[in-house]
Formats: structure tokens, C-alpha cells, sequence
């Protein structure tokens, strides 16, 4: 895979609030890995108008490590989805790859979203409920909690899909600059939002299993986030109905 000069391969894109203490670790996995890929990429970390030292870590890193793409954006504190919709919006990457900043899914499992392994796809998603996929050390109540909510997604709002929440997805530019645009959503409802939107417009959307690691001090409520997710869901059909994505 030949590297482009003007244009990157790949953005990674981290949406953070208030990270500074599993970001370090995030970021020299990514580095270690970007290291030994033969294509451009770089790595753009969304700051979610972070109350502690969030963006000095990033900044440090980069100073620390030249060799790498690493570059921070500062955004007002509006929620994870008006971040990931400013990362995918600022970078003319051909492919544009979100990534929690736990990285709880391995980063190499990042080459089974991309070309070679992955080819022919609009949106690539990160599933930990397809054939082939892997969860360890979940609490039973976060996988009901989420089977829960994806049977509520499928039901209201994104048709087929196992796992609308997984927090890895991989774009092409394509369809970043179509629907990135037309989000309403600020914040975890984003992810059935943008998927809602990609179905509207018959992008091809492929689910990838993956390796998935429960990493403690989630910040997922399992009773308040459901709610607000439930009533992201029916949002997300309530715009459509108003035709506020038209």
C-alpha cells in the first residue's frame, strides 16, 4: 500500500473528556502500531472541553514523539457524538477511524476494518455480537444493558445491525462528508443516528467482530445512559419523521 503525500490513509480520531489518565496508554499502543504500517495515517484527538490535563497529555505525547501525526482539537463540553462529528469533519483522511480512548478493543484488530482484509464498504463497525467476536471480563448486567438498547435500536430506529454502540467504526471519506453534516445528535445517541442516516441513503455497511476487553471505570450508567439512549432512539426516528435530515 503505497503512501499518499498530500492526503493521509487514515485518521484515527479519539473523542476524549477528561482522559488524561488512560490516554497516555492509548496513545503508545496507537503509536507502536502506526509504526509498523507501510500506509499514512494520523491521529487527531477530539477534546470534549476536558476539565483536567487531557489536551496537555496530548500535547506532551506528541512532543515526546515526533514521528507520529498526533494533533489535538479543542471543542466546548457538548457530549462524545459533537466530538466525533468534529474529528470526522476536520481531517481529509480517505478513511477516518473512530476509537474510544480506552481502547478497550486491541488496535490491531484495526486491520480487519481496512483494505486489504476489508474492501467495498461505506462504514465498517466494530461488533462484539457477530460471528467470530469476543468479549472478556464484561459484567452480565452491561451485555443485558446492551441487548436491551440494541433490541430497542433495531426495533425504532437502525434495521439489521447487532451492535449499533461499539465505540470503533471505520468510515471512507465518502461517507463521512455525507452524513457528518446532517447530525443533530450531541451525544450517545449519535452513533444510531449517523447509522439511521447511512441506511437512509443506501450506504453499504459491513459489521467486523472483534476482540473486546471491559475496562474499568466506564463511565456508563447503566440505568441513566439507557434511558437517555432509549430516548436518543426515538428521536433519531422523530427527526426522520419530521424529515429534519431531508
Amino acid at each position: 500500500m503505497e503512501k499518499e503525500i498530500d492526503k493521509p490513509f487514515l485518521t484515527i480520531v479519539i473523542p476524549a473528556y477528561n482522559e488524561e489518565r488512560r490516554l497516555g496508554t492509548t496513545l503508545e499502543a496507537i503509536a507502536a502500531y502506526l509504526s509498523r504500517q507501510s500506509y499514512s495515517a494520523s491521529v487527531l484527538v477530539v477534546d470534549d472541553g476536558s476539565a483536567d490535563r487531557t489536551v496537555q497529555v496530548v500535547k506532551d505525547f506528541a512532543a515526546a514523539h515526533p514521528e507520529l501525526a498526533l494533533s489535538v482539537l479543542s471543542t466546548t463540553h457538548r457530549g462524545k457524538g459533537h466530538a466525533v462529528k468534529t474529528g470526522m469533519l476536520a481531517t481529509t483522511s480517505t478513511y477516518r477511524f473512530l476509537c474510544d480512548a480506552d481502547l478497550s478493543m486491541p488496535i490491531e484488530e484495526l486491520s480487519k476494518f481496512l483494505p486489504p482484509q476489508r474492501n467495498h464498504f461505506d462504514i465498517a463497525i466494530g461488533s462484539r455480537e457477530a460471528p467470530g467476536a469476543k468479549r472478556y471480563g464484561e459484567p452480565r448486567h452491561r451485555h443485558i444493558m446492551g441487548r436491551v438498547f440494541n433490541l430497542i435500536v433495531r426495533l425504532v430506529a437502525v434495521r439489521g445491525l447487532a451492535d449499533t454502540q461499539c465505540g470503533f467504526k471505520c468510515f471512507h471519506e465518502r461517507a463521512a462528508e455525507a452524513l457528518f453534516p446532517l447530525q443533530q445528535m450531541d451525544g450517545w445517541a449519535f452513533d444510531v443516528e449517523i447509522l439511521f442516516l447511512a441506511q437512509q441513503r443506501h450506504f453499504k455497511i459491513v459489521e467486523v467482530p472483534i476482540d473486546w476487553y471491559h475496562v474499568a471505570n466506564s463511565k456508563i450508567s447503566p440505568i441513566g445512559d439507557t434511558f437517555r439512549m432509549f430516548r436518543g432512539a426515538l428521536a433519531v426516528r422523530w427527526n426522520g419523521w419530521k424529515g429534519l435530515y431531508r
